[in-house]
């Protein structure tokens, strides 16, 4: 009689849950992969989508292609909603779906702070949904404008708000910079699009607070060069269809607001009862397991883990990665009978950010560089790091072809009802 072969389930596609299952490919056990979608999306990129720099097909790989040589994976789209650790199965609240070793990476939703209607107002970026409703907006605006006859209704449709000035913020400024000071430029005829007014707003003492203080400023600098608003210290105290109130008592009328401000951990801590810190990550042990569950780790974003002189592992996809990889080959050493694991030990790579074009900044230890030369590095490490070697020529080729000409293809507004 054959000894049944384990059964590993890892819930997530993104990058930590992507890296688990390939260290496990090779493994004598059965993996099956859930996620609420058909497919993997790299994230970084996904502001570009929102900027029209690049469509949604670029950056995100149908999952079951991935794996589809990996015999011993399954993928499953489903959106898991409980588990049970003593019956040992996971649920979508109509399968039941049974697991000796269970992988949580389910990442992170974006948060308001407790002020979830302000969702509707300023839409953050998670999700392609979310990328392409923050495009159709930016796109929309311009389009208002044009028709508008009211001054004051055209400088509200030609303001942009950005809430929250790390990476995803600064990025996302620049970006949509080059759209309204280049891209746009000469298009219409009722309004002058490099006169939008694009307000970075950061409640901190500076943008990009996991840079070194003195490449924030030449973020900064960067950012004000090409016509964006860097407000620091300053706080929005409310976010409605006019715009957002700030601490200071002031208000900006905008059209479009973007949240780049916060991220809450996936509800996986309530799933399991486990510790969870203030933003919700289930707090795990050394091994990344959860504490009096050793069958059942999680990794990323969902994950409250500890690195060097016990500062927090920023929730970033390199951090997730390396999760996934410590994971999967512990459990596969598990499997063959290693019960023994070294404690996991984060590798910060380095931060990187880009401030629109040929600007970008990255700090890697001792290496510092920005400028040009800053801009190429980054290119080229997320074009490494992009799945298929035709996702890797397709964004090339927008980069070189926007580069060149300043022109977006992407620019589309869908049928609205």
């Amino acid at each position: 009689m054959s000894i049944p072969r384990p059964r590993i389930v890892i819930i997530g596609a993104g990058f930590g849950g992507l890296e688990a299952a390939r260290a496990l490919g090779k493994s004598e056990a059965d993996i099956t992969l859930i996620d609420r979608r058909n497919f993997h999306l790299f994230q970084p990129l996904l502001y570009q989508v929102a900027t029209a720099a690049l469509s949604p097909g670029d950056i995100a790989w149908p999952t079951r292609s991935i794996f589809q040589h990996r015999k011993n994976v399954s993928v499953l789209m489903a959106e898991i909603t409980g588990v049970d650790t003593v019956a040992r199965t996971v649920t979508d609240g109509t399968a039941v779906i049974p697991y000796d070793y269970l992988i949580i990476a389910t990442g992170a939703a974006h948060s308001y702070f407790g002020h979830d209607e302000w969702s509707q107002f300023a839409p953050a970026l998670k999700t392609i949904d979310d990328a392409l409703k923050i495009r159709e907006r930016l796109l929309l605006a311009f389009e208002q404008a044009e028709l508008s006859t009211d001054p004051e209704q055209r400088l509200r449709c030609m303001t942009t708000v950005i809430v929250g000035g790390g990476a995803t913020g600064v990025e996302m400024a620049g970006a949509i910079a080059e759209l309204a000071h280049r891209t746009l430029l000469g298009e219409f005829r009722q309004i002058q699009p490099e006169k939008t007014r694009i307000i970075l707003i950061e409640a901190g003492p500076r943008i990009l607070p996991t840079f070194p203080a003195h490449m924030s400023e030449i973020a900064r600098r960067s950012l004000q060069s090409m016509g964006v608003d860097v407000r620091t210290g300053s706080q929005v105290t409310d976010c409605n269809a006019q715009g957002v109130a700030l601490s200071d008592g002031g208000h900006i009328d905008a059209a479009t607001v973007i949240w780049a401000a916060g991220v809450a951990a996936s509800p996986a801590g309530a799933w399991l009862d486990a510790a969870r810190d203030r933003a919700g990550r289930v707090q795990v042990t050394a091994d990344l397991t959860v504490q009096g569950f050793p069958e059942i780790y999680v990794i990323g974003d969902t994950a409250s883990v500890r690195g060097k002189g016990d500062r927090p592992v920023p929730g970033v996809a390199p951090a997730a990665k390396q999760m996934g990889q410590y994971v999967g080959k512990v459990l596969a050493a598990r499997l063959l009978g290693n019960a023994t694991a070294a404690p996991f030990v984060y590798s910060n790579l380095g931060d990187l950010a880009t401030v629109g074009r040929k600007s970008a900044l990255v700090s890697m230890g001792r290496l510092e560089f920005s400028g040009f030369f800053g801009w190429l590095f980054w290119c080229i490490a997320h074009i490494w790091f992009l799945i298929g070697f035709r996702s890797r020529v397709v964004v090339t080729f927008n980069w070189i072809w926007n580069y060149v000409t300043f022109k977006r293809s992407a620019r589309l507004i869908s049928d609205r009802d």
